[in-house]
């Protein structure tokens, strides 16, 4: 049964619709079972959807993550708001949907929410993902008030002791304080948006904790829970935050004791024709699996996004998605076409 609060969300994305957006996203579809059928890559229409990174930073320290663990070989930095004014221009007729996220904490971005209600002012529905640590009480208000439309806030344990497993430098109270503030504020401003989710990455130490993590959420007053699959990098002779429930888990266990990911790779994939992410510093890569940007499809500081996305080196790598997804590295810890979402309405 669909609750209030998500028929709500229903009908603020549709209302981001035009007949432009809807023609454009028929382009996409039918010239992506073209590639499928044909076996090379036809290639019509813009991206419906972009994920434009605010900031490589973050302020926790995440095991299986590259801006906890400080692995980066590329640049840290924060997006700037004129170029990402510049990029939203180019693109706003078409997009329907933008995520403010990729890599790093979007908040350390001081200039974030001034983005995030530009996105709002071309009439993009807007969504970013963070770790809950900097939604005070004037950052849950000035959120609100950009007209942010989704958030969704890590939790990955109901105690602190779970929490941290995962979570390494942050501190539960925070999060839930911070989820608490913006519940708050959209009541104080009558705002139907951002609806919340609480997203819980499911790991051996804290699925014991996934029946309590209902009971939280329901508390706190936020609209939704997502329990999302762990990727998990060195997962071949096994990991401890590998789940022992097998359905929250993306890797299956060989007859041989080790450890390979249960989906099949298939040779296509939908987000190579309708979407794509870009870098605070303006790199084009083809997907949130590429992190370190090591697929790098073209730069925005030097060439206009329309080059980039109909250049002869994005068609190369959608050819070689369509040759073989198993000869390209960032596919092969790929959840496409395995289920990575549970979704809960509280």
């Amino acid at each position: 049964m669909i609750k209030k609060a998500q028929l709500s969300d229903i009908l603020n994305f549709m209302s981001k619709l035009s007949l432009l957006k809807i023609w454009n996203f028929g382009l996409l579809l039918v010239s992506y079972q073209f590639s499928k059928i044909y076996k090379k890559s036809i290639h019509k229409g813009s991206p419906m959807t972009i994920s434009i990174e605010p900031t490589t930073a973050c302020n926790l320290r995440c095991p299986e993550c590259p801006s906890g663990l400080r692995s980066f070989t590329r640049d840290t930095g924060n997006l700037k708001s004129d170029f990402f004014r510049n990029t939203i221009d180019q693109l706003h007729h078409k997009l329907i949907y933008l995520i403010l996220y990729f890599q790093g904490e979007p908040y350390i971005n001081p200039q974030f929410l001034e983005m995030v209600a530009y996105a709002k002012s071309k009439n993009l529905y807007t969504i970013t993902s963070t770790n809950g640590h900097f939604l005070n009480e004037a950052n849950a208000k000035k959120t609100v008030e950009s007209g942010l439309d989704r958030i969704i806030i890590s939790i990955d344990g109901i105690t602190q002791e779970t929490y941290e497993v995962y979570r390494k430098e942050g501190n539960l109270q925070n999060v839930i304080q911070g989820a608490q503030n913006l519940i708050k504020w959209k009541k104080e401003l009558q705002s139907s948006t951002p609806y919340i989710i609480f997203q819980f990455l499911v790991v051996k130490p804290n699925e014991h904790e996934i029946e309590g993590l209902f009971k939280l959420a329901k508390e706190v007053g936020v609209d939704e829970v997502k329990l999302k699959t762990a990727q998990v990098y060195d997962f071949k002779n096994g990991n401890e935050l590998i789940p022992t429930l097998e359905k929250y888990s993306r890797y299956k266990k060989n007859v041989d004791g080790t450890y390979s990911i249960k989906n099949y790779l298939l040779n296509h994939c939908w987000k190579m024709w309708n979407s794509c992410v870009i870098t605070w510093d303006g790199i084009v890569v083809p997907c949130c699996f590429d992190k370190d940007a090591d697929h790098r499809l073209g730069n925005l500081k030097s060439e206009t996004f329309a080059d980039v996305w109909k250049s002869k080196e994005y068609d190369k790598f959608r050819n070689l998605i369509i040759q073989g997804r198993d000869k390209i590295d960032i596919c092969n810890n790929c959840t496409e076409g395995c289920k990575v979402w549970e979704s809960v309405n509280v």
